[in-house]
C-alpha cells in the first residue's frame, strides 16, 4: 500500500512539473518577441547611455511590441502608434498603474506622487484638485499677468545680454522664466532672482539632478532585493534633492500661513494655487504635507520639460534660419507687430508657431521614455500576453520618429502641421510628448500657454547669432538622457533687440 501511494505521489508530481511546464513554454511562447536575455542581467547591456535610442533600435529588429528582462522585471517596450493606443487609451485602465522606481521612494515621494501612485482614492484627489483648482482655464487667465511680467523679465535681461555682447545660454534663460511662471501661478512670487545670483542656477541644476537620477538605470529595480542596499545612491542623493525642495515649499507656506494670521494677506485679490490648496486645507481635503508632494511633481514637471522644449525649439529654429526662423518672423510681424512680446491671447492666431512647438515636440519630447507603467495582471496585448507585475515603457522618442507615420521624419518641417488637426492633448497616438489617457500630464494647459509664448517672444523680439561665428548648419543636437531629454551642449547666441 505504501509502495502505492508513493508511486501514485511520484505520478502526481511528475504530472503537476510537466503542466508547469507545458504552461511556461506557452507563456514564454506568448511573450512579444525580443533580445535573448543574458543570465542574471538578462538585457540591461542592451540600454546603453541613450535608452530611448537603443530601444528603437531594437525594435527595428524585434518589432513594435518588445520584450526585454531587465535583471527580474520583465519589460515591454511599445514603438508604434498603434501599440501606443491601445495601452493608452483603448486598455488604458490595465495599463494605468505606475511601476514605481526606487528613486522617486525617497523621502515617501512616490506614496503623495499623482504622478507615481497608483490609481485609487488619493491619486483621484489629486487628480480632481489639479484639474478643478489649477489647470482651469478660468484660473491660469486669472494669473495670466503674473507669467506676463516674467516674459517682460526675460526680454529686458536677453537685451542686456546683447548691449554687451554677451552670448545667452537659452536653456539656462528658459528654465529661470520657466521656474518663476510657475512660481508666480503657484505662490505669486519668485522662488529665485531670475537673472542675477547663483539661487537659480542651483534650483536648475537640483531639478536636472532629480530628472537625471530618476531617468538612470538603477539595480534596486531590476533586483528587488538590492533595496536595502541602495548599491548605486540613487535614493540617498535623491533624498538629498526632495529634501531640499519640501524643506522650501514647507516654508513658503509657512510664510503663507503666517501672513493670513497676521492680517495681511489679501483674500479677495489673491488667485493663486497656494490660496486654493490651503482652502481646500482647511476643509480637511488635503494636508500641507501632501500639498508640498504635490508643488514637488508640480515643479519637477513644469520646469525642468518646459526649458528643454524652448531650447530645443529654438535650436532646430536657429539651424533653419533662412526658412523656418523667416517665416515664423514675418508671421508674428504680420500678426502681433515686428519687436511685440506674445502674449498668452495671441496664441490661437499664431498658427505657425503652434506648428513649430508640435514639431520641438514631435522630434524632442521631454519625456522621451513615457513614465513606466505596470500590469497587475496578465493582459492580452496585440496579439501577445503581457505577464502580470511587467513593466511597460512607451517610447514617444521612436513614434515621433516613426518613417510609417510621418515623411522625412528626422527634418524638422512645422509645415507638416500646417493643415493637419494633430494637436499635444494626447489625441493622437502619433505625438504623445504629454501622454494619453487618464495618466496623461495634468500640467498640460499650463505648458501649451508657457513653451509657445517665450519660443514666440525670442523669436519676434531678437535678432540671434551663435556664438562663436559657428555656422547654422554646423550646430550640435546631440542629447542626454534623464527621465527628462535635454541638449548636451547648451544652446548660446548672442541677441539684438529687434526694435518695433
Amino acid at each position: 500500500m505504501e509502495i502505492f501511494l508513493v508511486s501514485l505521489l511520484c505520478i502526481l508530481l511528475a504530472f503537476s512539473l510537466f503542466l508547469l511546464r507545458r504552461n511556461h513554454v506557452k507563456a514564454v511562447q506568448k511573450l512579444p518577441p525580443g533580445p535573448s536575455p543574458l543570465p542574471i542581467i538578462g538585457n540591461i547591456h542592451k540600454l546603453g547611455k541613450h535608452p530611448h535610442k537603443s530601444l528603437a533600435n531594437l525594435a527595428q529588429v524585434y518589432g513594435p511590441v518588445m520584450s526585454l528582462k531587465l535583471g527580474r522585471i520583465t519589460t515591454i517596450v511599445i514603438s508604434s502608434s498603434t501599440a501606443a493606443q491601445e495601452v493608452l487609451q483603448k486598455q488604458d485602465l490595465a495599463f494605468s498603474n505606475r511601476l514605481r522606481l526606487d528613486a522617486v521612494s525617497a523621502c515617501d515621494h512616490s506614496d503623495s506622487s499623482v504622478a507615481w501612485l497608483p490609481v485609487g482614492n488619493q491619486w483621484r484627489v489629486l487628480r480632481k484638485i489639479m484639474s478643478s483648482y489649477i489647470f482651469t482655464t478660468s484660473k491660469l487667465d486669472a494669473n495670466h499677468h503674473l507669467r506676463s511680467n516674467k516674459v517682460q523679465e526675460l526680454v529686458g535681461y536677453v537685451d542686456k545680454c546683447g548691449r554687451s555682447g554677451e552670448a545667452v545660454d537659452i536653456g539656462r534663460v528658459a528654465f529661470q522664466t520657466s521656474l518663476n511662471l510657475l512660481s508666480n501661478t503657484i505662490f505669486s512670487k519668485d522662488i529665485a532672482d531670475p537673472y542675477h545670483g547663483t539661487k537659480a542656477k542651483e534650483f536648475k541644476d537640483l531639478m536636472w539632478n532629480i530628472m537625471l537620477e530618476a531617468g538612470t538605470p538603477n539595480l534596486v529595480d531590476y533586483f528587488p532585493i538590492l533595496r536595502s542596499f541602495d548599491p548605486q545612491g540613487i535614493r540617498r542623493r535623491m533624498s538629498v534633492h526632495f529634501g531640499k525642495l519640501l524643506e522650501l515649499f514647507d516654508g513658503m507656506v509657512s510664510e503663507r500661513l503666517e501672513l493670513k494670521r497676521l492680517g495681511n494677506s489679501d483674500d479677495n485679490s489673491s488667485t493663486d494655487v497656494l490660496d486654493e490648496l490651503l482652502k481646500l486645507v482647511q476643509i480637511n481635503e488635503i494636508d500641507i504635507p501632501l500639498s508640498n508632494h504635490l508643488f514637488l511633481d508640480l515643479f519637477a514637471a513644469g520646469t525642468d520639460t518646459t526649458s528643454s522644449t524652448v531650447e530645443w525649439a529654438m535650436a532646430e529654429v536657429l539651424r533653419q534660419s533662412e526658412t523656418v526662423l523667416a517665416r515664423a518672423k514675418a508671421e508674428l510681424n504680420q500678426v502681433i507687430g515686428k519687436g511685440k512680446i506674445v502674449e498668452e491671447a495671441d496664441i490661437s492666431k499664431l498658427t505657425y508657431l503652434r506648428c513649430i512647438v508640435k514639431e520641438t515636440a514631435r522630434l524632442h519630447p521631454a519625456v522621451p521614455l513615457l513614465l513606466p507603467r505596470q500590469v497587475k495582471e496578465d493582459v492580452e496585448l496585440c496579439g501577445y500576453t503581457i505577464p502580470k507585475n511587467s513593466q511597460v515603457l512607451v517610447n514617444a522618442w521612436a513614434i515621433g520618429r516613426d518613417p510609417t507615420l510621418w515623411e522625412n521624419p528626422l527634418s524638422f518641417q512645422p509645415e507638416r502641421f500646417m493643415e493637419s488637426e494633430v494637436d499635444l492633448y494626447g489625441h493622437d497616438y502619433g505625438l504623445i510628448p504629454f501622454g494619453a489617457g487618464r495618466r496623461r500630464c495634468p500640467g498640460l494647459p499650463l505648458a501649451i500657454r508657457m513653451v509657445p509664448v517665450m519660443v514666440g517672444t525670442l523669436i519676434n523680439c531678437f535678432d540671434w547669432n551663435l556664438e562663436g561665428g559657428i555656422a547654422a548648419g554646423e550646430l550640435d543636437m546631440e542629447d542626454k538622457f534623464g527621465i527628462t531629454l535635454a541638449k548636451l551642449h547648451p544652446l548660446r547666441a548672442v541677441a539684438t533687440l529687434v526694435v518695433p
